[in-house]
């Protein structure tokens, strides 16, 4: 069995506000929030799921709202970007959309690839490029032509304090394959065709710190449960320290921290998140496990209303 992980599969991040917060990813980005659910570890806290129309693994970026929470400061040990894309093409429309709904943006260029380059609004970066591989989006919001609507994931760019032991993490447990070096960072590959490019700092960076603004993790694919477990004994006989699997409903996670500070998860792809909701209805209410049904009374009372909205174009 290979023990080569196709990608990414979610990247989870903390904001304040949920109405904002799916204005910007639903409202301007154009992704489909797929579940609405709760942080199983603290309930009176929002997990919002984005991606598209199924929530394929690849495509998932997920939430934590809070809107009490300290600003946080991304640095090493992070994701330090998260990274999109969108489909050969489709940079000037993103450029023209994210620019008429007054998104400051800024262009760089990196292993000979042009990123439209801005921040959410906690101050979360993000990245957007056009590439060939990968499925089309068949998702459509907000004034996002099929056509020109993001894919998923590109990647992302790991903020690192010691980029050597990330680099080894990636290729030796990973599986990815080193591709190179440009612009200060080091670039590593997977042999998916979404999510599968992973870029590190090549200095080591000072640390972050957790809060509103960062991402709290990056979580790689496994295919399936039997896969999954194989997955923590690799791990582990590298000389991590795997957490036991959690059900997370939508699917199976561990968690490992490795020696450059960033958080990793290995989640399996499925079940998915129709298993408690029809596809056309994904992300309509707000679903709580069995465990927490008997309380949604008070957590409904926690958690903050709001809802997905098409928006105005600034002018």
């Amino acid at each position: 069995m290979t023990t080569k992980t196709a990608g990414i599969h979610h990247i989870t991040a903390f904001v304040r506000h949920p109405q904002q917060t799916t204005d910007f990813y639903a409202g301007i980005l154009g992704l489909r929030l797929v579940k609405k659910t709760i942080n199983f570890d603290a309930p009176e806290v929002y997990h919002l799921y984005f991606g598209d129309r199924m929530g394929s693994p690849g495509t998932i970026i997920t939430f934590f709202p809070w809107p009490d929470s300290r600003k946080g400061s991304i640095g090493g040990g992070q994701v330090g970007i998260t990274t999109y894309v969108a489909p050969a093409g489709a940079y000037d429309f993103w450029k023209e959309r994210l620019i008429q709904f007054g998104v400051e943006i800024q262009e760089a260029e990196r292993f000979g690839e042009q990123y439209l380059q801005f921040a959410d609004p906690d101050g979360l970066r993000i990245e957007i490029v056009a590439r060939e591989a990968g499925p089309e989006s068949d998702w459509t919001f907000g004034g996002v032509p099929a056509d020109k609507a993001i894919k998923g994931f590109g990647g992302a760019v790991l903020f690192s304090t010691a980029p050597e032991s990330t680099g080894r993490l990636l290729e030796e447990v990973m599986g990815l394959a080193k591709a190179g070096e440009d612009a200060g960072f080091v670039r590593y590959r997977a042999f998916g065709d979404l999510g599968n490019v992973i870029d590190v700092n090549a200095a080591p960076m000072a640390h972050g710190h957790g809060g509103h603004g960062t991402v709290h993790h990056i979580a790689m694919r496994a295919a399936d449960d039997a896969e999954h477990a194989v997955w923590r004994q690799h791990v582990a006989s590298h000389g991590y320290q795997p957490t036991p699997i959690v059900d997370r409903q939508y699917f199976n996670a561990l968690y490992f921290r490795e020696e450059g500070g960033i958080l990793f998860e290995i989640a399996t792809d499925p079940p998915g998140f129709a298993r408690d909701e029809e596809p056309e209805h994904l992300g309509e209410k707000l679903m709580l496990p069995e465990w927490y049904e008997k309380h949604r009374g008070e957590i409904e009372k926690l958690l903050l209303p709001f809802e997905v909205r098409e928006l105005e174009e600034s002018k």
